[in-house]
């Protein structure tokens, strides 16, 4: 990357987007932060050589800060809370895009704000470029592999998770012995896989896919130890998430977390579902 190249990032919540801005940083670029009230941490200013506090909705503002401070690129970072998302105030350019939509489900909604950020000469690229050690390996990840009721679930579930995610409805689904226990929705991952818990009480598979034809510059799949804590109180088994396109945060501390729980985790490809079979 050119030294002191001038890169926008629009920051969501938790902790990517302070990994995004350093890796910017690393890589010699400038950061110009668009922060999103009530769902960015404030302590995200500390990394940017400019910011911007906007309300959800404000495209317009947005498009103007990257603008006027001579932004190149824009990388997305860190989720929006869906449920906070109904909260939302738009301004003209945004209203004028929401009426557009005939959907405003995530695949529908992000490709619709890339492609007017793209439309006002910015390039939207992954913020995997400047983080490419986050990207979930391919293969098994624990001591223990996947067992083969777990390796049925995992055959059964992904195509079922896939289509789901083809429909913009999640990226999440829980499985136990070719049945599908829940999915997720508004919710996110956490509560999916908390009440898979409650229903079935024990052994059941999380599956976590990239949704087919979406977008790879945004939303991309994400766990880390949160998750396999929570799949350790639903008493879950295995975790089986796409690899190369999902981010596994604090890698290293998941997996011990989930070798001491016995849990199974493994980065999905294609031709890790064929080595299954």
């Amino acid at each position: 990357m050119r030294e002191q190249k001038k890169i926008g990032m629009i920051a969501g919540e938790g902790d990517f987007p302070f990994l995004v801005a350093q890796g910017i940083r690393d890589a010699g670029g400038r950061v110009y932060i668009v922060a999103i009230k009530g769902h960015t941490r404030e302590e995200i200013g500390i990394f940017a050589d400019k910011i911007e506090w906007i309300h959800l909705g404000q495209l317009g503002r947005l498009i103007n800060f990257f603008k006027q401070s001579g932004v190149e690129e824009v990388v997305f970072a860190g989720a929006i809370n869906k449920p906070k998302a109904f909260d939302i105030r738009p301004d003209f350019k945004a209203a004028r895009l929401l009426f557009r939509l005939k959907s405003r489900n995530d695949n529908a909604l992000l490709e619709a704000v890339i492609n007017e950020i793209q439309a006002e000469g910015l390039r939207v690229v992954s913020p995997l470029i400047f983080v490419p050690s986050l990207q979930t390996p391919e293969g098994v990840l624990t001591k223990r592999g996947p067992s083969g009721k777990e390796i049925k679930d995992i055959l059964f579930g992904w195509p079922i998770a896939q289509r789901l995610g083809e429909m913009d409805i999640g990226q999440t689904i829980v499985v136990k012995e070719k049945m599908v226990v829940a999915v997720e929705a508004l919710e996110g991952t956490n509560e999916t896989i908390r009440r898979a818990g409650h229903l079935v009480k024990k052994g059941c598979v999380v599956i976590k896919v990239f949704k087919p034809g979406q977008s790879e510059l945004v939303d991309q799949p994400s766990v880390g130890p949160k998750t396999i804590e929570v799949m350790k109180e639903a008493r879950c088994s295995c975790l089986a998430i796409e690899a190369g396109k999902s981010l596994f945060f604090d890698r290293d501390r998941a997996i011990e977390m989930a070798n001491s729980s016995d849990i199974a985790v493994v980065g999905v490809t294609e031709e890790v579902l064929q080595s299954l079979k």
